[in-house]
């Protein structure tokens, strides 16, 4: 037996939190801009991935009009940082919706860095940071899903192994549903299977 949702039927908030529930878990862009004024802003979005490979792009969605995809039209910039478990309480603080203008690296007290090629701060504990030039934005409904074109890539040495970044070492936070989140656990290694290599079929 299985409950049943129309989400025409549903209002907004309720499609959102069974959406939020089972697309899980979802890796979490911290995103960090710089607005036209000059001020640091730097939110975690958990509607992100990577969209290509050639060239690389990574998007992210932010849900209504937010300081972060404010910035990134203004300048045409921004740093996906990674959102790791050692940050955890920082990355939720910077959720909060601080009032227009403050940024969020004083606020909370996270330290920040110079990129390389992009305006906007990186976080300089995070073990790797996306610097993004702004390739395209798509609207749709209530949100604006920003693409992103990865021109720098800076990755801490402690997380490389053999120059690969190694996910016991990065800890990656993912979001899940409700206020529940999700840290590593367990890795499993499953090497994909050749079409020429499968077992006979009995």
């Amino acid at each position: 037996m299985r409950t049943e949702f129309s989400t025409a039927a549903l209002e907004p908030g309720a499609v959102y939190r069974l959406l939020t529930a089972t697309v899980v878990p979802r890796p979490i862009a911290w995103v960090s801009t710089v607005s036209a004024d000059g001020v640091d802003n730097l939110a975690p979005h958990s509607f992100f991935t990577v969209s290509s490979v050639r060239p690389p792009v990574v998007q992210f969605t932010s849900v209504g009009r937010k300081d972060s995809l404010r910035n990134v039209e203004a300048t045409g910039e921004f740093v996906v940082n990674l959102a790791p478990e050692s940050l955890m309480d920082e990355v939720n603080r910077t959720a909060t919706e601080f009032p227009h203008g403050v940024s969020e690296f004083d606020a909370v007290g996270v330290a920040r860095e110079a990129a390389a090629r992009v305006k906007a701060s990186r976080v300089a504990r995070s073990p790797v940071a996306l610097e993004c030039e702004l390739h395209s934005t798509l609207r749709l409904g209530d949100s604006t899903v920003v693409f992103g074109r990865v021109v720098h890539i800076a990755v801490d040495d402690g997380v490389l192994a053999d120059g690969h970044p190694e996910v016991t070492r990065l800890r990656p936070l993912a979001r899940l549903g409700k206020d529940e989140w999700s840290t590593l656990g367990e890795v499993r290694e499953l090497r994909r299977i050749r079409y020429t290599d499968r077992p006979a079929s009995g």
